[in-house]
């Protein structure tokens, strides 16, 4: 009797084998691919994007963030949540809802594949302060460096934390206020750690983060 038991069971076993063995290349096929991303769309949706955040390698002014060599899963998550109303702004809320999730792909990977030009810190009274936080954070405040999340050189991860270095000084000041005055609530986790900060300590950091490479 165990020995019938035995072979029903393993019987069974194989059958539910050979099930998930065929299941699995017919799951895979009708999966959708991912978007592939067409730099030429993105370049001609990105048209109207230019007079604020230009497309030949030039900074650009001071308000505005440089997009060039952005990560591009960062675009996009910015564009859907300008769109969605999740982060405000009446400029970029307008132009946001336009664009379709595959507009948004191609614009991102159309700045993400163009080079930043460096900037530099302007404030060389601040720069010591502005290096201590971002590499060591303010631990009297529970402020932690920005080093663990956008990296030492600023470059950021690529579908977690944005790039940071060369940034202008004055767009990554303007955003960390928002953060900390909820303004911008786009992210509980920077909103948390802006809201430990003085304006000195932001003006600092912003400065220092400038000149990233």
């Amino acid at each position: 009797m165990k020995s019938l038991l035995a072979a029903v069971a393993l019987n069974a076993a194989s059958a539910l084998t050979l099930a998930v063995a065929f299941a699995l290349p017919a799951a895979a096929a009708g999966a959708a691919a991912p978007a592939k991303a067409d730099l030429a769309k993105g370049q001609e949706k990105a048209a109207a994007c230019m007079a604020c955040h230009t497309a030949d390698g030039t900074r650009g002014a001071p308000a505005n963030p440089i997009l060039q060599g952005q990560h591009a899963e960062y675009i996009v998550k910015q564009l859907t949540e300008f769109k969605a109303g999740k982060r405000a702004n009446p400029v970029m809320s307008g132009m946001a809802a336009a664009l379709t999730p595959e507009d948004m792909v191609n614009i991102a990977a159309f700045y993400s594949s163009k080079p930043a030009v460096a900037g530099a810190a302007r404030n060389k009274d601040t720069v010591a302060l502005g290096e201590k936080i971002y590499r060591g954070g303010i631990a009297a405040k529970q402020v932690p460096a920005c080093a663990g999340c956008h990296t030492p050189t600023g470059a950021g991860m690529p579908a977690q934390y944005p790039r940071l270095g060369g940034q202008h000084g004055d767009y990554t000041e303007a955003q960390l206020v928002a953060f900390r005055a909820g303004t911008r609530g786009n992210s509980s986790q920077m909103s948390a750690i802006a809201a430990r900060m003085s304006d000195k300590e932001i003006k600092a950091v912003s400065d220092y983060i400038a000149g990233l490479r």
